[in-house]
């Protein structure tokens, strides 16, 4: 996992603003790999799609991260690696998730970044899934944790 590790070292980090958590991502991006996949944990409003959408600019896509939410999947395949952007906050069940191509995202190769991932934790999620926990710590603040 190259030197995620490293960004994390001093875990969680603490974030102050929605830039500072497009920057987070920013870095995160130049330590990630193919086929690696990332579950976003957190409320509402806690930033997981401004850290996919630092993660996204790192990479270098062109196309701006929203969220998923009512299209389940948005893919993005024109940074240096691809990247599938998944939301399951809406989905009632795993065989959703196994019905937009889970399995297929899964074995392609791509960095999968899902939000809302802990809903289906034992049912979709591999086992070498990486964590990304994000809470509110104050009105503008939220600590990012990564658990491996």
């Amino acid at each position: 996992m190259k030197n995620l590790q490293k960004i994390f070292k001093n875990s969680p980090i603490e974030v102050t603003s929605e830039a500072a958590m497009v920057a987070l991502g920013r870095g995160m991006a130049a330590e990630m790999e193919a086929g690696q996949v990332f579950g976003l944990v957190g409320d509402l409003g806690a930033g997981k799609t401004h850290l996919v959408q630092g993660i996204l600019e790192g990479l270098g896509a062109g196309n701006p991260a929203a969220s998923p939410t009512f299209s389940l999947v948005h893919e993005h395949d024109d940074g240096a690696l691809p990247v599938a952007h998944f939301d399951f906050y809406r989905m009632k069940s795993p065989q959703e998730a196994i019905g937009i191509g889970w399995d297929e995202y899964l074995a392609s190769g791509r960095i999968l970044l899902v939000e809302w991932a802990d809903r289906f934790e034992g049912a979709l999620m591999p086992a070498d899934t990486r964590w990304l926990v994000l809470r509110h710590t104050g009105e503008n603040t939220r600590t990012v944790t990564l658990v491996e």
